[in-house]
């Protein structure tokens, strides 16, 4: 008989996605452990990109200041073929946009991350390797019930061998990953036949400040023979260069690394490019005569395209590379990881503190699997073709490289559409807006510091009618546990039956002036005073908008109709028809 759980969740891999599950896991009060068999943290700039829409999540768990105190702007990147300039991307996002793009060292993002996890009283637990892995089923006998769990098998960094049991385990153990092996998920895809030297290092070129670069050459036959491509890092002239293996470099065939287990990507040891490589390259494919300096790292990598045929099985999970590797074309790779991680931490929580059925963690990758094959797809696309060729305008590229059109519209948790056409609906995005206002404060404020540091659900109820706003924040009070606070009711509640979502009325800019004053004591009023809550949602009357954990809309629906709303939401969350 197995023995009883000692912690919720086992995560498996501290990269920047275990981090992430590990802390949302704590921020919405759920026991864990992070292993990971390196003894240290590597200091390689490996993923450097990172999203506005990963800026935005980290903003909820409060980390997006600290993130851009350390991080360099992304503003652009100049485009060179045969040494002629033949593109200036602008990074330009439209105002609404909370964050712009950014370059942090991936060393940087996984300190950072690292301490906030400390912070929340969980530390990564270094050299110690998952070796295997059981589970066994609960009540309901599909292996995610209550009664069952997941028996791990631990090596330790003493070298000894530990026996651990948990409610679940979440593979983030990149594309070498021990858990996806152990479900037995396939990861179909292949391999580029290319090998790319990666270095960190200085420049003394005078390229604008923020901008990347890529140079190519073309042969006759039209084919990319030579490439050089930099993203600035933080530090006067430092960037991180990418570009093609030179001869003496190359790998035999069948060697690098991933040959033991067929997937051929990542990071090699044993060939380890000279500063005297990087420069010839620049030499070559600089706009302008540059000599690179002071080189951090450098290394030899492969990259693959593959895509597990699910996200999970049971009790058990896989995330990030784990799931899906592709080009790093756009920085796509790990920004989704860590929305896979944050997709999947909400919906353990509400099921561990039995506020859920287990049914809602299916959503994880009927949600989470379409993104991956879309990103897999789009960056191979991109790589082979090249982002140029993309039939879609180029506000909307951009916006889509942003992650900000990631949406769950099919899914199983998203409700029926409501309000004019363009508006946000159930899965898309909650947009962020500027412009709402307190009594109490001589500044206007965002959405995002409305959302900041919640863990459940939050109701936004916008009208101009006090009377109609206090009426559907009543008809919300008592939705259910599922949509509080982790663990909580609303927060400033005074009934103790009162469990629904934190509730927030946003007024309508031309509200009459007393209209808070018939708010519950536990509803804010916020003033949409710039009237771009009402411009960005579509709001042309009273109406009310659910949003997740994750930042998505959950709901949308009249004011008066805010109790059948929530009941079909609910329902949705216990596997039954939205």
């Amino acid at each position: 008989m197995a023995h009883t759980p000692t912690t919720d969740v086992l995560i498996a891999g501290a990269g920047p996605v275990g981090l992430s599950a590990a802390a949302e896991l704590r921020r919405h009060g759920v026991s864990c452990r992070l292993v990971d068999r390196l003894p240290a943290r590597l200091p390689y700039a490996k993923a450097v990109g990172v999203q506005p829409r990963t800026l935005e999540i980290w903003d909820r768990m409060g980390l997006a200041r600290t993130v851009m105190e350390t991080a360099v702007a992304m503003r652009g990147q100049l485009i060179y073929v045969n040494g002629t300039e033949r593109a200036r991307i602008e990074l330009e996002l439209p105002p609404e946009v909370p964050y712009r793009f950014a370059a942090l060292p991936q060393y940087e993002t996984e300190r950072i991350l690292e301490e906030h996890l400390a912070e929340l009283g969980t530390v990564i637990e270094r050299g110690t390797e998952l070796l295997s892995f059981t589970q066994d089923g609960g009540g309901d006998g599909d292996g995610s019930g209550t009664g069952g769990g997941v028996t791990s098998l631990l090596r330790t960094a003493s070298g000894g061998e530990e026996e651990l049991r948990t409610r679940y385990l979440i593979g983030c153990d990149g594309a070498h990953s021990t858990v996806r092996k152990g479900l037995g998920l396939s990861y179909e895809g292949g391999a580029f036949a290319e090998e790319y030297m990666l270095a960190d290092v200085v420049s003394d070129w005078d390229l604008p400040d923020g901008y990347g670069l890529r140079s190519m050459h073309l042969g006759a036959d039209g084919a990319t023979d030579d490439l050089l491509v930099c993203i600035p890092l933080p530090g006067r002239g430092r960037y991180r260069m990418s570009m093609l293996v030179p001869p003496e470099l190359s790998a035999q065939p069948g060697a690098g690394p991933g040959a033991a287990d067929g997937v051929t990507h990542g990071l090699e040891g044993g060939r380890i490019p000279e500063l005297s490589h990087i420069q010839a390259v620049v030499d070559r494919l600089a706009p302008a005569p540059a000599t690179v300096s002071d080189m951090r790292w450098s290394s030899v990598f492969r990259i693959s395209h593959r895509i597990v045929d699910r996200y999970g099985d049971g009790r058990v999970f896989v995330a990030g590379d784990a799931a899906h590797i592709h080009p790093p074309t756009g920085a796509q790779g790990m920004n989704t990881g860590i929305q896979d991680a944050c997709n999947l931490a909400w919906k353990l929580a509400l099921v561990l503190r039995e506020s859920a059925g287990p049914a809602l963690l299916a959503s994880y990758d009927a949600e989470r699997r379409p993104v991956g094959e879309e990103v897999v797809g789009r960056t191979v696309r991109h790589a082979t073709q090249g982002m140029e060729n993309e039939p879609d305008d180029p506000r909307t590229v951009l916006l889509r490289e942003a992650q900000l059109l990631v949406g769950y519209r099919d899914g199983p948790l998203a409700g029926p559409p409501s309000g004019p056409a363009g508006a946000p609906q159930p899965g898309e995005r909650a947009p962020d807006c500027a412009g709402l206002t307190l009594p109490l404060a001589a500044y206007p404020l965002r959405l995002l510091d409305v959302l900041r540091g919640r863990t459940g659900h939050v109701l936004l109820l916008y009208g101009a009618e006090g009377a109609a706003l206090a009426e559907a924040a009543e008809q919300a009070r008592t939705a259910g546990p599922a949509l509080a606070e982790s663990g909580t009711g609303s927060p400033g509640s005074t009934d103790g039956d009162a469990t629904g979502p934190r509730t927030v009325a946003v007024l309508a800019r031309d509200c009459a002036p007393d209209a808070s004053a018939a708010l519950p004591a536990s509803v804010p009023g916020y003033r949409d005073a710039a009237g771009e809550f009402a411009r960005l949602y579509g709001a042309e009357g009273p109406t009310g908008f659910l949003v997740r954990p994750d930042g998505y809309l959950a709901a949308r629906f009249p004011l008066s109709g805010t109790a059948t709303a929530l009941s079909g939401y609910l329902a949705a969350l216990s596997g039954q028809p939205a």
